[in-house]
Parts: structure tokens; sequence; C-alpha cells
């Protein structure tokens, strides 16, 4: 997985980019992703057992992160939100994986709770651009 302040420059470029040109359904989705951060932070394991059984502390964050992305797919009229909720949804499916199978190994555990983060911050930027295309409407200028 990329380095931990690779991640938190493209979570912060990602609100940032939201929180500036995006809909508040943009707005909402990059404020739970940085909650999500904060609270993943707080509740993780110490480091020596971290991901070694299952991290309920962390599930929870990631349910509650679901329930969140599905609560902006279900209220908005744009397409983008049900992918966040898909790859949100994803990450689940790691916990359930090590709830199946303890033995499951810990760096593969953790890398797939926290690969499909880096999508879902290119969807947002993504629906940001979009948004803001919209709004605006493209103000390219054309070269004579």
């Amino acid at each position: 997985m990329l380095n931990p302040y690779v991640y938190y420059v493209l979570l912060t470029a990602v609100a940032a980019y939201a929180f500036v040109r995006g809909s508040a359904d943009a707005r909402l989705a990059a404020a739970i992703c940085v909650i999500a951060t904060i609270a993943t932070k707080l509740v993780l394991s110490p480091v020596p057992h971290r991901y070694s059984g299952v991290e309920y502390g962390v599930l929870i964050v990631d349910l509650l992160t679901l329930v969140g992305f599905v609560a902006i797919a279900l209220r908005t009229d744009r397409f983008w939100p049900l992918w966040v909720a898909g790859l949100q949804l994803t990450t689940m499916l790691a916990h359930l994986m090590k709830l199946i199978e303890n033995d499951l190994l810990a760096h593969a555990y953790g890398a797939a709770g926290r690969f499909w983060v880096y999508p879902i911050f290119l969807i947002i930027v993504i629906g940001t651009w979009r948004h803001h295309q919209r709004v605006h409407g493209n103000r390219f200028v054309e070269l004579a």
C-alpha cells in the first residue's frame, strides 16, 4: 500500500477540492472520508496486533461509512455515489473474509480493507469535476 503520508496528502487534496468545487453530495462524501479516517485511526489495534484478528472498531467505522455513502446514493440524482457505496461495500467484504477465515494473513486483511479508498477518492474527484463543469459550463478556450 502507499505510504501513509501519501494517503493523507491525497485525502486532504480530495476533501479540499470537493469542499471548494463540489456539490453537497461531494462535500458530504469527502467529509465522511475525513471523519472515517480519524475514527479509524482512533480505533485501530496497537501495531503488534493490528489486523491479526477482526478489527471490530474498524468494522464499525467501515459499516457507518457504508451507511453514509448509501444514504448519499439514495437521495441524489447522480450516479457516482452508487459507485462509492459499492466500493465501500467491497471494503466490508475484507471484514467478512477475516470473520470467515481468521487465519487470513494480517497484511492481506489490512490491504483488502484499505485498497478501495483510492478508487473512492478518484470517483469523488470525478464527480466534483463533472458537477463543476455542469454548473459553470465548459470554459475551455478554443485556439483559433
